[in-house]
């Protein structure tokens, strides 16, 4: 493999942990299947592919050997496989559909029914309570108005550690929307470390540098989006963190 290509393999590393991360929901699962898809590459890789969208495909192929078995099992309601790899893809990820297609080996026009199909599906998603825990005002206001109409309840907004850990402790909410930086506040990681010791729900961290969060070196983040953040990109990534994905345990 031309040295230029690997450099540019590395960089696609964090974008490509977030994407299995998000499609697995879990670090552990989604950073092996990251692994897995680098060996492969290093023996198959043609260049026919952008780096990134070289580790999508092989990150997809590996986990449709997982998926697959669990739904057919009958583990798993609501979408499918390709349906959350779309859905990932172009708003998590923000790659075009016709890049999406090409990583997942569909065609376009297939592509774009099935992204239709899902975009519909979100809508009925499983209701659940958010926390949202956010220091800037303005930006709550912002996130809790999305978190309603992505069809969920707001179990509250924190603004600092301790509110964080008090109001999980006193709602008990089914999924946290965190920030990390809460500036005189505290730290986001922080006051969601010490909530899933005595409350076990998905977290979604919130980061304007999501790739200081993806770097599989130590204990990090199984969702994270970007700041600033479209309505469909929250959507998406509430309801695989709700739903956890496919179930592969």
């Amino acid at each position: 493999m031309p040295l230029s290509r690997r450099q540019d393999l590395i960089r696609a590393l964090p974008y490509a942990r977030r994407y299995a991360r998000a499609l697995t929901g879990s670090q552990s699962r989604g950073d092996l299947l990251v692994a897995e898809s680098l060996r492969e590459l290093a023996v198959v890789d043609t260049g026919t592919l952008p780096p990134r969208l070289s580790l999508y495909r092989w990150i997809s192929r590996h986990f449709d050997s997982i998926a697959t078995t669990a739904e057919m099992a009958g583990q798993r309601e609501g979408m499918g496989a390709t349906e959350r790899k779309l859905l990932l893809l172009t708003s998590l990820e923000e790659v075009p559909v016709a890049d999406a297609a090409r990583a997942l080996d569909i065609d376009l026009r297939q592509a774009t029914d099935i992204l239709s199909r899902a975009h519909a599906g979100l809508r009925t998603v499983a209701e659940t309570n958010i926390l949202i825990i956010e220091d800037e005002p303005i930006i709550a206001m912002d996130i809790e108005d999305l978190v309603r109409r992505c069809g969920h309840q707001v179990a509250g907004v924190a603004a600092t550690e301790a509110d964080a850990v008090a109001l999980a402790t006193r709602t008990r909410p089914g999924l946290i929307l965190a920030d990390i930086n809460l500036g005189a506040g505290g730290d986001g990681m922080r006051a969601v470390a010490s909530i899933l010791r005595h409350h076990d729900t998905p977290v979604i961290f919130v980061t304007a540098y999501p790739e200081r969060l993806l770097t599989g070196e130590t204990v990090e983040p199984a969702f994270v989006i970007t700041k600033p953040f479209e309505p469909m990109t929250l959507a998406i990534a509430t309801y695989q963190a709700v739903t956890g994905g496919p179930r592969i345990e």
